[in-house]
């Protein structure tokens, strides 16, 4: 069985996965992408969109490391969808083209149901409404050997924090301070929970922190 990590997980330096007003125009919400410019200029990003050239390096390393491995992945219903309740029949298939970056099994934390949706590329979108514990029981089934990554958002990370599913954090701590926001660490007693630093890294756009158990 593989481990569960989260990886290149964006934080301003005031403690903010996300800025304010997240919505269809601003789906990172005010700001947010700014927390995300160490991740967009790299190789591995590039190559991610189809687009060509991008920077190497350490920044291009985490951001390799941040896709690589995963056999399944888990994402709150903010990083597949805009809208909130009951789901409607408008066709929204997620925030990317039809062949989104997971290739492979993806399941969405909901409260609604929802049937699967396939995607070009090995993606396909599982929607599960019995909570997060349900979740990586489905996912570690589909991943087998290999990692199981929680792709965020916020509330996403800390509830499988906070329930001591998580065996691996990479935070890139972003040279930028949001004020307002989705806040990662409130509340949260992360030494008493059993994670310490393992790894740090430091380049011109983030400082690299790497948390584990």
């Amino acid at each position: 069985m593989g481990r569960v990590r989260a990886a290149g997980f964006s934080v301003s330096l005031d403690g903010f996965g996300a800025g304010p007003g997240q919505s269809l125009q601003d789906p990172l919400g005010k700001r947010g992408p700014e927390l995300h410019r160490w991740f967009v200029g790299t190789r591995s990003f590039k190559a991610m969109v189809g687009a060509e050239g991008g920077s190497e390096g350490v920044d291009n390393d985490y951001a390799h490391r941040s896709m690589d491995g995963f056999g399944a992945f888990i994402l709150g219903r903010n990083m597949f969808a805009h809208s909130r309740g009951p789901w409607t029949d408008d066709g929204w298939k997620g925030w990317w083209d039809e062949n989104p970056p997971y290739h492979a099994a993806t399941f969405i934390l909901t409260h609604h149901p929802h049937d699967p949706i396939v995607m070009e590329g090995g993606t396909t979108f599982y929607f599960v409404t019995d909570g997060i514990h349900a979740a990586l029981e489905f996912a570690r089934d589909a991943a087998g050997d290999l990692d199981v990554k929680i792709g965020g958002g916020v509330s996403t990370i800390r509830q499988y924090l906070q329930a001591g599913l998580l065996d691996e954090l990479h935070l890139a701590l972003s040279p930028v301070m949001l004020g307002r926001g989705e806040a990662v660490f409130e509340g949260l007693d992360l030494p008493e929970l059993g994670y310490r630093v393992i790894e740090t890294a430091t380049t011109e756009h983030a400082i690299h922190v790497v948390l584990g158990r």
